[in-house]
């Protein structure tokens, strides 16, 4: 980086000229990493502290979706674009299902202040709305510069703080960072699934119309919770599929109970081997059924163990909504948004597992399906609205995956 040797003099130089304008104030924020480089700042949002793994993500709006995407639980985002909180919130925008699980981000580092919301949807401004989510804030740091240090060595630990009267245990927040053991080995489902089953009907948002209501039910579908969005849902509400979301601990035999046409597997946070544990014996009892399946981000990645795959962790991880992905089994580049920090290892796929998507970034795997079971997954969220609607034509898939299936189970029996 240009003009600073560490992290802390590129953010020092920062707040030296913002300084200028706004005049002299105490930093009320800092972060703390776990090699004990300390970035101070600007608080926003919440008080008090969180210890996560800090990651980048490129996108320039839809910052309350990321900030309520239950995959981001145990991290903490540091947002490229410079201005975030231009449009404000509502109460229209969240992701988690969950409002009582402590789902989401555990922080989030800006460039500049929050300002005035300017958007006709609006209720508040962000920064209000990340002190009622309990959500710590850090302004006035060097985005592009702790940007490039992830990207050279990685997603590092580290503890967030905000305290009104600028007093830090600095000493003791560094031995929290080192401390912490990091997402790698941890499995951090169970704070973000639900606890019993529900149904689902919303579909997506319209304007002048905002959400509205399934009128039919051709399909029905169990949706294994891992930690899933709204707008996953709401997709397959809009392709009539009538959903029931189960707990991520379902057994097989509570999801085939349910006589679903499909089971789909949601996104969800933390190391894939982990919730694999428990996970990866319901799914391959599943797929020795022929029921379609359908996952996504963690769900992707559990289709992947389950069928003899292996998952690795990425060391700066894909988020963002610019991601080019190609889709072999069409030979088209869709762009879309992506939220992970683990990937299926292709080089680890069985003989009967096809790579159906890569990354035009990095040639990481992207997608799957098995030639000899209905079953297929993606690594990332086509139910999120970068291309805007490139990739919703997996729901398409899957939903005919469902119709030939029921069409199977109604033939006359081969004589």
């Amino acid at each position: 980086m240009s003009g600073a040797t560490t992290l802390s003099e590129a953010a020092g130089a920062v707040q030296g000229a913002e300084r200028q304008g706004w005049g002299a104030r105490r930093p009320t924020a800092l972060l703390v990493l776990a090699d004990g480089e300390i970035l101070e700042g600007f608080g926003v949002g919440a008080t008090g502290s969180a210890v996560g793994e800090v990651c980048f993500n490129t996108a320039m709006t839809g910052y309350e979706e990321i900030l309520t995407d239950p995959s981001y639980a145990g991290q903490i985002i540091t947002f490229t674009f410079p201005h975030i909180g231009v449009v404000g919130t509502n109460e229209e925008d969240i992701e988690t299902v969950n409002l009582a699980a402590s789902a989401g981000a555990r922080g989030a580092i800006f460039r500049a202040e929050i300002g005035e919301a300017s958007n006709y949807r609006a209720t508040r401004r962000l920064d209000d709305w990340l002190a009622a989510r309990g959500i710590i804030g850090l302004t006035g740091v060097d985005t592009r510069a702790l940007t490039a240090a992830i990207r050279r060595s990685g997603m590092p630990n580290a503890v967030i703080a905000h305290r009104l009267d600028g007093r830090f245990d600095r000493a003791a927040l560094a031995a929290e960072a080192a401390a912490w053991p990091g997402i790698d080995g941890m499995d951090l489902v169970p704070a973000v699934t639900s606890a019993q089953r529900y149904d689902w009907d919303q579909t997506s948002w319209t304007l002048e119309r905002g959400y509205g209501t399934r009128q039919r039910a051709d399909y029905r579908v169990v949706a294994v919770d891992y930690g899933i969005k709204r707008n996953i849902l709401r997709l397959l509400s809009d392709y009539g599929c009538a959903a029931t979301v189960a707990p991520a601990t379902a057994s097989a035999e509570d999801i085939l109970a349910l006589k679903p046409d499909g089971v789909f597997l949601s996104n969800g946070p933390g190391d894939p081997a982990e919730t694999g544990k428990y996970a990866v014996p319901t799914i391959r009892a599943l797929l020795e059924t022929r029921i379609p399946l359908f996952g996504i981000c963690l769900g992707h990645q559990m289709l992947g163990l389950a069928v003899g795959a292996r998952t690795i962790k990425m060391p700066q991880g894909h988020h963002g909504a610019n991601h080019p992905v190609k889709d072999f089994t069409t030979g088209k580049v869709e762009i879309v948004s992506m939220n992970h920090g683990f990937a299926v290892d292709a080089a680890s796929l069985p003989a009967n597992v096809r790579q159906t998507h890569v990354s035009l970034f990095d040639g990481s795997n992207c997608g799957i399906a098995l030639d000899d079971r209905p079953a297929f997954s993606v690594q990332y969220h086509p139910e999120a609205s970068p291309g805007p609607r490139d990739s919703h034509y997996l729901f398409a898939r899957f939903v005919a995956a469902m119709a030939e299936a029921k069409k199977a189970s109604r033939a006359p029996s081969a004589r």
